[in-house]
């Protein structure tokens, strides 16, 4: 059983958690798409993967989801993973925004309110970036800045991949189109209609960063549409409900 540590988050409604990564069994990785995992051509990522859903399970579980059979999770155009109930499990709890990183044999995990969408990113404080790599995540007086403060890459480059998770878009948006505020504490940024929160920190030999913004509002599913049908009959008509005009009249 991998060991679970809990991370100091900078935003007191996020849950931040680290893990080794290690070679799990599907079997004990309830949260793990079978299918996806056979698409998996090194046995890296196939560990990767596997032990960043093993620790979704387990963060789920201390925010008191016990039950991972009723959840799945479920992928956007841009690959941005996300929790839902499956189908047939008649739940319309809101369930948390969930972020996963792997570096350097460890995965961590970000599980935020469902009105908050979060991304983090993280990577070891011995990790460079060479300076001509610069020019692939900044532009302008930004990728100047970087140039003459080197030391400040890593900073960077996981404060984008965080925003980038955050918005749900990973490499769909361009890290050049990313401008960081210099300076220490929690940052505003604005993307288009999107103003995201961005705080930056070591913690366990890792540069850390971690990115919230405002949810978009959740897409109904066919149950979530039914169940509010029902509601409204049930408000129109006290008397209406499921078979009972059907049990009464037998009576």
């Amino acid at each position: 059983m991998a060991h679970v540590v809990a991370l100091n988050s900078p935003m007191p409604s996020v849950h931040l958690w680290v893990a080794e990564v290690s070679d799990w069994a599907l079997s004990d990785v309830p949260l793990a798409d079978p299918d996806e995992v056979a698409t998996f051509v090194t046995q890296k990522r196939r560990e990767e993967h596997l032990s960043g859903r093993w620790l979704l399970g387990e963060g789920l579980k201390r925010l008191g989801e016990v039950d991972l059979s009723a959840i799945e999770v479920v992928r956007s155009e841009a690959r941005a993973p996300s929790l839902e109930f499956i189908q047939g499990a008649w739940r319309r709890t809101p369930l948390p925004r969930i972020s996963i990183a792997h570096s350097q044999g460890c995965v961590f995990l970000a599980l935020s309110p469902p009105d908050l969408q979060v991304g983090i990113d993280a990577e070891p404080l011995e990790r460079t970036l060479a300076a001509n790599a610069f020019d692939m995540m900044a532009k302008g007086e930004e990728l100047a800045y970087l140039l003459k403060h080197p030391s400040l890459a890593m900073r960077w480059w996981t404060g984008k991949e965080a925003v980038q998770k955050a918005l749900g878009l990973g490499m769909h948006l361009n890290p050049r189109d990313i401008e960081i505020p210099i300076g220490d504490g929690i940052k505003e940024i604005s993307i288009e209609n999107s103003k995201i929160q961005l705080e930056y920190w070591q913690e366990k030999d890792y540069h850390l960063s971690l990115a919230t913004t405002h949810a978009r509002p959740a897409e109904t599913t066919p149950e979530d549409r039914l169940l509010e049908e029902t509601r409204l009959a049930m408000e129109v008509n006290p008397e209406w409900g499921v078979g009972c005009n059907t049990l009464r009249n037998n009576l």
